[in-house]
């Protein structure tokens, strides 16, 4: 009898324990072959046997109660029950099984490795070298580093020019034809003898080598 192949589709036989097309197993029986991953901690050397890439690439979190967005996984909870789990982007969860079969639960992630991995051989190009699973996310996230690393000169640049054409005087006391002035920041403040205070200046300050110099006003609580 002619089965159908969960990954590929193409009909097989149904006593095969893989499929000649894509090399994945069959479902019913043959989904708990000797080589599939009965445990948390199976599942976890089968991953690393298989090179596959680091988990927060992949996104699948093996022993894990990862909480983020877009994250696929499975742990034990506090009460012993084995949960697989799926994080959407919008951080909502949908569990896909809770409860004390491991061995059920560990299936779970397994096919759902299996088949991504399927997926990413279906779409690589039959003349491309094998590329790691997920290999779209590792290059955006370099594009990303490359754009945040040319923003990151630009503000460079930018605050270098400031500080080569900043014409603002540093803060301090100075003599303005006559009148005695403090510069702090953006503002200047002028000193009224009668009045013995300071006040705060409206008026366009020009401080230049030829019109003003700094100086110092000791004794003076204002």
């Amino acid at each position: 009898m002619q089965v159908k192949c969960d990954f590929c589709g193409s009909m097989i036989d149904e006593k095969s324990e893989r499929c000649p097309c894509c090399g994945a197993p069959l479902s019913g029986a043959n989904r708990t072959a000797k080589e599939q991953p009965k445990t948390i901690e199976e599942l976890r050397a089968w991953y690393i046997a298989h090179h596959l890439p680091p988990e927060e690439i992949t996104r699948f979190f093996i022993g894990k109660d990862i909480r983020e967005p877009k994250a696929f996984g499975i742990y034990r909870d506090s009460y012993g029950d084995f949960v697989v789990y799926k994080n959407k982007s919008t951080g909502e969860r949908a569990i896909r099984y809770q409860g004390t079969d491991e061995k059920y639960a560990v299936n779970e992630l397994y096919q759902r490795l299996k088949a991504e991995i399927a997926d990413q051989k279906g779409n690589r190009p039959a003349s491309s070298p094998q590329q790691p699973l997920v290999d779209k996310t590792i290059k955006k996230k370099k594009k990303r580093k490359g754009c945040l690393f040319a923003v990151g000169i630009f503000f460079v640049v930018m605050c270098l020019l400031v500080a080569i054409f900043d014409n603002t005087p540093p803060n301090g006391y100075y003599n303005y034809n006559g009148t005695q002035y403090y510069h702090q920041g953006s503002s200047w403040f002028y000193y009224d003898k009668e009045k013995d205070d300071w006040f705060k200046s409206y008026e366009k300050i020009d401080i230049t080598d030829e019109n003003a110099k700094d100086y110092k006003i000791t004794n003076h609580e204002g």
